[in-house]
């Protein structure tokens, strides 16, 4: 098969190396997307005060849930395309290609459609303070506009990863992060915009990120080449992006909408716990989706593996998968949560503020490690062509338990502090029950391995 001209062969090698090397842009990446909203929280909470920080940070729990089922339909595109490379089948790169590019372009202009025309009402489900719910609006309905772009580069993003092509994506998203911060401050402090000029900056930034990836798969040569003209879905692609995709992406909803009570329930604070809550959150998406690369990482190289019929690599992507993200966690997880106060004042000079984050901060950075671990082993699963089974065990672990947990003993001790460990609680449980998956599956992978060879 024609090969792109940045792919990497992921089934041969040290695989350790060839993590590393594979997420750390991955990472990078990812964290410069952070910077996106990170760089919003930081200039309107220094130059628009707490009420406009309150604002901007707690639309994320709600962006998510209306934004996760669409991005793990591009992690079906990353596994379709990566089993297709592994095993040389450039009509099924083709395929994927064509038919992720236009999924994503669909998705986002659905998203913008809904989240538009929803955004104030959402808002009021989830008890936004009556202080903040204005701005809260407008903030969100702007940031959907720009929704096709967002869906348009994580879909031509997710193709580029399957072929193991992790920097390119990171040189579209360096400048992208640079005309996000330049257009904040410009918006914020030079026309007064608030809370419209930090949104306004967020979806051209974005839009340039995803004219720059796409523009990449269109002159690429081989088997990811984009052709615009040839844009289509591709109903046998279309199914196997969705059988994969759409477990991750209903999982990540479910996700959000746990998150999004546990929202409403911190919005029951006032707006200081909320602007303090939003702070801490943001921190603590850096090392996310720090630990996040490894997860993607072990997707990536299972799915190629699987693809190439090279069994035999599977245990070593998963532990050194593992290896890689609880140092990230201890490091960066521990780091957080050791040097919150400092951290917390890039955000917010106000004391009250400060002192609301660091609380967050502590138990959830401090613990973050068992999350890694949790989505490290979720994506080997659906590596491995598992996508139900992890949904219905995060599905019950996590989503299930913390609804329970603010249904009964948030309920006996209504504080802050009470909602933040149900994290620790729901990672940890289950971590645990995938790991016991995981090793049911790769015994019966290695059976009918050894059936294969006898016959």
């Amino acid at each position: 098969m024609a090969t792109t001209s940045r792919s990497a062969d992921l089934t041969s090698g040290p695989m350790l190396q060839k993590i590393i090397l594979f997420s750390v842009p991955l990472a990078a990446s990812s964290i410069l997307q952070l910077l996106f909203n990170a760089a919003d929280v930081v200039v309107v909470g220094r130059f628009a005060g707490s009420t406009a920080l309150a604002a901007v940070g707690s639309n994320g729990a709600l962006i998510n849930l209306l934004v996760n089922l669409f991005v793990g339909l591009s992690l079906g595109a990353n596994v379709v395309a990566a089993r297709c490379f592994g095993a040389r089948d450039e009509k099924g790169v083709q395929d994927t290609v064509h038919t992720a590019v236009a999924l994503g372009l669909v998705s986002g202009v659905l998203l913008a459609v809904v989240g538009f025309c929803t955004a104030r009402g959402l808002l009021e489900l989830m008890s936004c303070p009556e202080d903040v719910i204005g701005l809260s609006a407008l903030y969100l309905k702007i940031y959907f506009i720009g929704m096709p772009m967002t869906m348009l580069y994580n879909f031509s993003s997710a193709l580029l990863r399957a072929v193991g092509d992790t920097k390119r994506p990171l040189y579209c998203l360096a400048a992208a992060g640079v005309i996000n911060v330049v257009l904040n401050l410009v918006f914020v402090i030079g026309f007064s915009m608030s809370v419209a000029g930090v949104a306004l900056a967020t979806i051209i930034s974005q839009t340039v990120s995803a004219l720059l990836v796409t523009g990449m798969l269109v002159r690429e040569e081989g088997a990811l080449r984009l052709d615009l003209r040839r844009l289509a879905f591709h109903a046998g692609t279309l199914k196997q992006i969705l059988l994969i995709g759409l477990p991750a992406g209903l999982q990540s909803t479910v996700f959000s909408l746990s998150n999004v009570v546990i929202q409403s329930s911190i919005n029951s604070f006032g707006s200081m716990v909320v602007a303090g809550n939003s702070a801490s959150s943001n921190l603590e998406g850096f090392v996310y989706t720090a630990m996040n690369a490894f997860a993607q990482a072990a997707v990536t190289f299972t799915s190629q593996n699987i693809g190439a019929r090279k069994y035999h690599n599977l245990d070593r992507v998963i532990r050194n998968c593992l290896l890689c993200v609880v140092v990230t966690g201890l490091v960066l997880g521990g780091g957080a949560a050791l040097a919150g106060n400092q951290l917390l004042r890039f955000y917010s000079s106000d004391t009250a503020v400060i002192a609301t984050g660091i609380e967050r901060l502590r138990i959830i950075c401090g613990s973050y490690l068992l999350c890694g671990i949790m989505d490290v082993l979720a994506s080997s699963l659906r590596g491995l062509g598992y996508s139900v089974l992890p949904m219905v065990v995060s599905l019950v672990g996590v989503c299930a338990l913390r609804l329970v947990w603010i249904a009964t003993i948030f309920q006996l001790n209504r504080t802050p502090f009470m909602l933040y460990i149900s994290y620790p609680i729901s990672w940890t449980l289950t971590a645990l029950v995938h790991l016991g998956c995981l090793l049911v599956v790769r015994r019966h992978l290695r059976q009918n391995q050894q059936q294969t060879q006898a016959a």
